[in-house]
């Protein structure tokens, strides 16, 4: 089976959480448990490790963002001419001294933004090939729009980025080739999910300050009344049957008395786990912080 690992880096991205979240799979998985599901799919990491361990009958994977879905399609249907498009860009990026670099940068985010708004929202190469290389050339591998929508991220400081890794996107194209790839909102999921599906929900997480909630990856904000919207949507899969494992953030890292997610799902059982992440602009406060856990 091939090894496929995320083709992007993505804010919250699981990566490092893996061999904790791992402990919440349900038993069964591959056996009775057949199906999964994923609805705020954003880099994948869980999605990856599932289909890298367990063969499922189906997969279901979603996400608001259509610039980010646009580039799984591609990599589904049309990976070769995506390697291809993006080998050109790197060959073309990385000869350039820094000030080449940028005009080249800003350029190509420029026919990014131009694309998002008036080309083909769904299935376009060109777009899914300068998603990735934004996202491997910009700050921080950063998504986030501006009130218009348009990506305004600047470019990064990488010395030698690798913009096109066609080992991993062939593997990718692989593993997503029975996949139902989907591009709405979340709830949409509802009639994918019975008693034998493993759903792992990893929604845009409660910021944690006031000053937290740096980045957009859609339009749209996710606030706690979206919080509350999704808990009831997990009680209904609950009681649908499915498996359930919801990742957030853990609103005691800055208020220990703070009991918003502890309240929003009492029913479920719910763990800390420990994460780096960058929380706060004043780089003494940045290090490991909880995250949550929740499972049914």
């Amino acid at each position: 089976m091939p090894n496929a690992k995320p083709f992007v880096k993505w804010a919250g991205g699981k990566g490092q959480l893996l061999n904790q979240i791992r402990n919440t799979y349900p038993r069964g998985l591959g056996e009775t448990v057949i199906r999964y599901c994923e609805p705020f799919v954003g880099g994948g990491a869980v999605l990856f490790d599932v289909l890298n361990n367990y063969n499922l009958d189906e997969i279901y994977i979603n996400d608001i963002n259509a610039e980010l879905i646009n580039t799984y399609r591609i990599i589904q249907s049309d990976v070769s001419s995506l390697i291809e498009t993006l080998h050109k860009l790197q060959s073309e990026f990385t000869p350039l001294d820094t000030e080449n670099r940028k005009i080249y940068y800003y350029q190509k985010r420029d026919q990014f933004n131009n694309e998002k708004v008036n080309g083909n929202r769904f299935t376009n190469l060109h777009k899914a090939a300068l998603f990735i290389f934004l996202n491997k050339t910009c700050f921080n591998g950063l998504y986030r729009v501006n009130g218009s929508g348009l990506y305004n991220v600047p470019m990064g400081a990488y010395k030698n980025p690798l913009i096109c890794d066609s080992e991993n996107l062939i593997n990718i194209s692989k593993l997503l080739q029975n996949v139902i790839i989907n591009c709405s909102d979340y709830k949409e999921c509802y009639d994918f999910v019975d008693e034998h599906t493993f759903v792992y929900i990893d929604p845009p997480y409660r910021p944690l300050n006031s000053t937290a909630n740096f980045t957009s990856y859609t339009e749209n904000g996710f606030g706690d009344r979206e919080q509350i919207e999704l808990a009831e949507f997990v009680n209904e899969l609950n009681q649908i049957g499915a498996s359930i494992v919801v990742s957030n953030s853990d609103p005691q890292n800055t208020d220990v008395g703070d009991n918003f997610f502890d309240e929003l799902y009492s029913l479920y059982r719910i763990s800390r786990v420990t994460a780096r992440r960058m929380i706060n602009c004043n780089a003494e406060r940045r290090g490991t912080v909880n995250e949550l856990l929740i499972c049914n």
